[in-house]
């Protein structure tokens, strides 16, 4: 048997690593210098180009980024980025989801789920306006008020449609007789309000939405804004700037505009820009507002945005859907393509019974206007 001694043995020659610039074997790279080594009596040179072949690691001990690996970390970052954003956003909706009246809620008809099944959605706005206001025919909140926009939506399963009733069209109010539209919400709130549509239209209503004017410029700004393109509008909301409201001036054009900008043009009845204009360019810049907001939350740019603008969209409304429902809405109304406005086309001028003056619609054109939206 050998001696322990006479085993081969690797005897190693290196320089001590004491001068900046040197790797991690304390050999200077522009020397040429390499330790050489004996294995079995022989003598090699180390190379460390052949580590770097045999996919042992950089000379700086780091594996390389590949694109496959930073695709894969962005695609990461990114579902996880949407997944808090859902999170925030069925949050949000369950607080909300019960501000609605119950019998709001018992007044509309079941349908599916919203992403997969076409659904009818009522869409109000109240024209309350706080105390101290000056602006003609505003109603305190708190006092019954009327219906300052009533549109409703077709999404769902593909689907994808607007229909905007003129808010002086005259119909019969179930149990009070003839009178404006609008006046439903304030004789019996939005059950009544449900009940009227759906019997003028003869369609169900399967949705509401309550649209919360405090809170709508909030959704906006998280938005960083809407593009807005049309005529003119010069218009004074709750009597102006000057009585502690608000006063907006666009040209005609296109403009960006911001929550209080967005909030004042779907209001504004009187456009002492375009005197002539009756309700439906009102009902119509409203659906420009609506098809602006639909633009931005799909653009990229709202992706940076996306936990505020969840937090903030249920906030802005009050509606019978809960979480997953309205979620599903929103889907639905991403994925169903850009709706074609409409708004009911009046026939002419009606007296009501109190002597006021109201605007009717031929039932020609009503049922044609039903028909194109239920086809969505």
């Amino acid at each position: 048997m050998a001696d322990e001694d006479d085993r081969p043995y690797t005897t190693y020659k290196a320089r001590p690593r004491f001068l900046k610039g040197r790797d991690d074997d304390g050999i200077d790279p522009r020397s040429g210098d390499r330790p050489e080594y004996e294995v079995h009596g022989r003598r090699r040179r180390f190379d460390p180009r052949g580590w770097l072949r045999r996919g042992r690691g950089t000379a700086t001990g780091r594996r390389r980024l590949s694109l496959g690996r930073i695709l894969r970390f962005v695609a990461f970052a990114a579902v996880a980025w949407v997944l808090v954003s859902t999170i925030i956003f069925l949050i949000s909706a369950q607080i909300q989801e019960s501000k609605v009246s119950d019998a709001a809620e018992r007044q509309l008809s079941s349908a599916g789920f919203t992403l997969t099944t076409p659904q009818t959605v009522l869409m109000l706005g109240s024209d309350a306006r706080t105390k101290g206001t000056k602006e003609a025919g505003a109603n305190v909140i708190g006092t019954p008020s009327r219906s300052d926009s009533i549109l409703l939506m077709r999404v769902g399963g593909g689907a994808s449609a607007t229909l905007s009733i003129p808010r002086d069209t005259v119909v019969d109010i179930p149990g009070h007789g003839r009178d404006k539209i609008n006046a439903a919400y304030a004789i019996g709130g939005p059950s009544l309000a449900i009940q009227t549509v759906e019997s003028y239209l003869g369609i169900d209503v399967n949705h509401l939405v309550e649209v919360n004017f405090e809170n709508f410029p909030q959704l906006i700004d998280s938005l960083g804004g809407v593009t807005y393109r049309g005529r003119c509008v010069v218009s004074y909301i709750n009597g102006g700037t000057r009585n502690g409201g608000y006063t907006l001036r666009l040209k005609a054009g296109e403009h960006e505009i911001d929550g209080k900008q967005a909030l004042a043009l779907a209001r504004t009845r009187k456009n002492e820009c375009r005197k002539s204009e009756d309700d439906r360019a009102r009902a119509r810049r409203q659906q420009k507002i609506l098809g602006g907001i639909r633009d931005k939350v799909i653009s990229f740019e709202t992706f940076a945005r996306l936990p505020w603008v969840a937090w903030s969209a249920p906030r802005a409304v009050q509606s019978d859907m809960a979480g997953p429902t309205l979620l599903g809405l929103v889907g639905a109304e991403m994925i169903g393509g850009k709706a074609e406005p409409q708004v009911l086309r009046p026939s002419g001028a009606v007296t009501l019974p109190d002597g006021g003056a109201g605007l009717e619609v031929d039932d020609a054109e009503k049922q044609s206007a039903v028909q194109r939206f239920l086809k969505g």
